[in-house]
């Protein structure tokens, strides 16, 4: 890689050289897609460079999961997409000679640091954007390579994170993911094209595709089953195999041609503006490996594929996935993600029925114990734009972790982020003041704030936002 990743570069080479000289070394990941991905390719160069490795994975990373990890009584410890914004005690860690610390984050940093930190924010990249933990990963693993190895494969799995992350703006991946995508392209490993921007057309029935994308609302297609069916109906186009519905991959150019024109006819029709119908079409990054029809085929799926794992403490089924295991492993989690997609629909159902509560900056909803803590940022997100739900307005979700603590998850859009929004800071600063702490990106984060203080929480956060956005 070169132009503005140069002095990460240089960062990464410091920390593979430190690494080689390891003995033994713990790599410690978050469980999201981007977390995964991020141990799969850290996992796979360690292994390429005859560094003996054991993963462990952490929901969050607080004190007292780092003083486990400490317990573990290695010398070296590898933390891949988290430790930057956790830099105040795993240094404490560190001066205390418990361990030292590689750190190949994306998150904000904390103002302490380390010798061996990989992080773009360092380096003037947007962490948010730019370069995701799986990328900081990937550019370690390039650092990594020795004579006959070449670690460029992992672009794939970077682009997956990346993706899975949120990263790609406007339906496509920028600044130095974009050289990643670039290098997976040249190692055979990627596809980038153009295509319909909808979730699921490697795996969807068709009037499912068209249902379920939330992409670009289509008045009379999108959320209607019945209305999807009517419209793939009236194309002229055969469409069933056998008495089922194709999906979009079994769709030759000139179907698809018709599909898409059609729906951007439909959609200007409908009222919906020019500038949200250039949305239906967008890049799409294929795994050229992975077989056609398959989740693993396309980023997006992948990544959703990977988040049903870990959300549900089966992160090393996921780890199995990315490493390759495509028998037991892929077997469980497809079931997983059956299970996810599931609770993902309810959670998602009792939002629409209960409502969300606006505030003068922000609007949120209280899960309580109805949804999962682990998937309610995600159906946050799915919920932005339902009835109800304000679309010019970031959305803050709790659910209950247990007795004593409250899980906050937010989202925003590219937009409202554009017009200043930065969700990591008011996460941070709001949380912080009620006894709790948080972080994350501009456009999503997250908070662990006490039970009981959650009303207060979203009384500050409101006022952080309104000042944000002026």
């Amino acid at each position: 890689m070169a132009g503005p990743v140069q002095a990460l570069e240089d960062r990464a080479v410091a920390c593979a050289n430190y690494l080689q000289s390891a003995e033994r070394v713990v790599l410690a990941s978050h469980i999201d897609a981007d977390g995964l991905t991020s141990a799969g390719i850290a996992a796979t160069a360690l292994e390429r460079a005859g560094i003996e490795f054991e993963v462990v994975f952490k929901k969050q990373l607080d004190d007292h999961e780092i003083a486990t990890i400490a317990a573990r009584d290695e010398e070296t410890v590898l933390f891949t997409d988290f430790g930057s914004g956790q830099l105040d005690a795993i240094a404490d860690h560190e001066a205390a000679g418990d361990f030292t610390p590689v750190v190949a984050d994306h998150h904000q940093p904390a103002e302490r640091d380390t010798e061996y930190h990989l992080n773009p924010l360092l380096e003037g990249l947007d962490g948010a954007s730019e370069l995701s933990g799986a990328g900081a990963s990937y550019v370690l693993a390039r650092a990594l390579e020795s004579e006959g190895v070449d670690n460029r494969d992992l672009a794939r799995l970077a682009v997956v994170g990346a993706v899975g992350d949120m990263q790609a703006v406007g339906g496509e991946l920028v600044g130095a993911n974009r050289e990643i995508v670039a290098e997976g392209v040249a190692a055979g490993v990627l596809e980038e094209g153009t295509d319909l921007a909808f979730y699921g057309k490697q795996t969807r029935p068709l009037p499912k595709l068209l249902e379920y994308a939330s992409e670009v609302r289509i008045p009379g297609i999108s959320n209607d089953q019945n209305g999807a069916i009517r419209f793939l109906d009236g194309l002229g186009l055969d469409l069933k195999r056998d008495g089922e519905w194709r999906r979009w991959v079994d769709l030759d150019h000139e179907e698809r041609r018709t599909v898409a024109s059609s729906l951007v006819q439909r959609a200007l029709q409908k009222g919906v503006p020019a500038d949200k119908v250039d949305g239906l079409v967008g890049t799409t990054y294929t795994l050229l490996a992975e077989p056609a029809g398959t989740e693993l085929r396309d980023a997006s799926e992948f990544s959703t594929l990977l988040n049903a794992t870990a959300r549900y403490e089966r992160a090393d089924v996921g780890l199995a996935v990315c490493l390759g295991d495509r028998a037991d492993g892929l077997e469980r989690a497809r079931k997983l993600l059956r299970n996810h997609r599931r609770n993902l629909s309810e959670g998602l159902q009792w939002v629409k029925e209960t409502g969300v509560t606006q505030e003068e900056n922000l609007q949120w909803f209280d899960a309580g114990e109805e949804i999962r803590e682990t998937i309610v940022g995600i159906v946050a997100g799915m919920a932005v734009g339902v009835d109800g739900v304000d679309r010019d307005r970031p959305i803050v979700a709790f659910a209950r972790k247990n007795d004593e603590e409250t899980k906050v998850s937010a989202r925003g859009t590219g937009p409202l982020v554009a017009r200043g929004l930065d969700l990591s800071a008011v996460m941070g600063e709001a949380s912080a003041e009620v006894g709790g702490g948080g972080g994350g990106h501009d456009v999503a984060a997250g908070a662990t704030v006490p039970a009981g203080r959650e009303q207060e929480f979203v009384e500050l956060a409101d006022e952080l936002v309104g000042e944000q956005l002026g």
